[in-house]
């Protein structure tokens, strides 16, 4: 290494660890109410111009049932998960990236009047799950750790906020197990008022040697905690390769969820899954058994079919890569989407012929089981020339009766109505 290179590097290093003292300095500043920054101008994000033009005009191409409309919400770079604010015309959306952004409608129109970043003095690692609790506290679900911030939704015009800190940085999952494959955690607030966190495992199927160090703190599966402390922590569900979707049925409290299928075994195999949990404890067959197809790695075919898997509700198409999903609470859409599940497939990385980038609707049977699956919205693939224009990824209800889709890959929030 020469000495430009080894001085490059070492100024790079402690360019790092700078920023990370700095980072947490800001935290301890920010959990004991005092000033973190001194400067309260945050830049916003640009709503108008070439790229929203250009993003409208690939909306051109969504189809829809009759009836519906789609509509540029905001121009939000790296839209992920997205937590609509209970009290104020707003919303919080997390990326994959070092941002959660605040997008709000400050005139109560069909779009976004202003979009940027929430908490600018604090340092976010993949803060992909936002949600919120019954009393209005929004939690930024990172990587490794999970914050809290006390009515967000009134506090978020400065870059400092207020903030609880409900599971320190490397403490959600074991720091030896970080990775930058399925880092990305989604959460949801039980009518238990306790905390639901996905975590995905980071292995395509995990080797034998991790199947009990992974259920023990519930790597490839789902755990829950109390949302303000992190205390009572147990794990939920076992058997998920990499759920990156969850929503509770406000009818009869079951959480359901998302799971995205194993890579490498063929364009048709393993079909996705949309699943059910009805209690606590419950296994859903990973890694020996994704959709309907039996994993061959490290020899998990070869075993006994474990007796306790529960199935999914749904089987989706394998490689289009189901993401985030809602259950329907507003009463503007047609009867038969009442109390259905939105979801949003990604679209397929690992295929031949891509599918997905569209919008999935899955309607219900008395009993609270699923009944059919269809297409909902299709469009920002191109099947002449598999490229996307937009890949869906979460689903939110607005309260006026819409609902939005975040797409990562336009940058873009969009939102779906509906006029008879």
């Amino acid at each position: 290494m020469s000495k430009l290179t080894r001085n490059f590097v070492l100024a790079a290093v402690t360019l790092g660890v700078a920023g990370l003292v700095s980072a947490q300095a800001n935290l301890e500043k920010l959990k004991q109410m005092r000033v973190a920054t001194a400067d309260l101008n945050i830049p916003l994000v640009a709503q108008t111009g070439a790229n929203a033009e250009a993003i409208k005009n690939n909306l051109k191409k969504v189809k829809l049932p009759p009836g519906f409309k789609i509509s540029l919400y905001a121009i939000v770079p790296d839209a992920r998960h997205m937590a609509v604010a209970p009290s104020t015309n707003m919303l919080f959306v997390g990326t994959r990236k070092t941002t959660v952004w605040a997008v709000t409608n400050r005139n109560s129109g069909e779009a976004a009047t202003e979009v940027k970043s929430f908490a600018p003095s604090l340092k976010f690692t993949n803060p992909n799950g936002v949600c919120w609790t019954k009393d209005g506290f929004l939690i930024v679900t990172e990587h490794n750790r999970v914050l809290n911030f006390p009515a967000a939704e009134f506090f978020y015009e400065g870059p400092d906020v207020a903030v609880i800190e409900v599971v320190a940085q490397g403490k959600l999952i074991p720091v030896e197990e970080e990775s930058y494959n399925h880092g990305a955690r989604v959460c949801r607030i039980g009518a238990d008022g306790m905390l639901y966190v996905s975590l995905g495992q980071p292995h395509n199927v995990q080797p034998r040697d991790k199947i009990k160090p992974y259920n023990d703190v519930g790597i490839g599966g789902m755990v829950r905690m109390n949302a303000f402390d992190g205390s009572k922590r147990e794990v939920y569900a076992t058997g998920i390769r990499n759920s990156v979707g969850h929503d509770f049925n406000p009818k009869d409290g079951t959480l359901w969820f998302t799971d995205n299928q194993t890579d490498g075994m063929g364009d048709d195999i393993p079909n996705g899954e949309i699943n059910r949990i009805t209690k606590a404890g419950q296994f859903f067959g990973y890694p020996w058994k994704q959709g309907k197809t039996r994993m061959t790695d490290h020899g998990y075919d070869k075993d006994p079919l474990p007796a306790n898997i529960t199935d999914p509700q749904v089987y989706t198409e394998a490689h289009a890569a189901d993401l985030g999903m809602a259950f329907y609470t507003g009463k503007k859409f047609p009867a038969k989407y009442q109390g259905g599940i939105f979801s949003a497939q990604h679209g397929s990385w690992n295929r031949t012929n891509p599918i997905g980038a569209r919008i999935m609707f899955t309607s219900m049977k008395a009993d609270g089981t699923a009944d059919k699956t269809e297409v909902f919205a299709d469009g920002w693939l191109n099947p002449e020339t598999r490229q996307y224009s937009g890949r869906p990824v979460d689903v939110a209800n607005l309260p006026d009766g819409s609902i939005l889709v975040s797409d990562d890959f336009a940058g873009a929030i969009y939102r779906i109505s509906y006029a008879e």
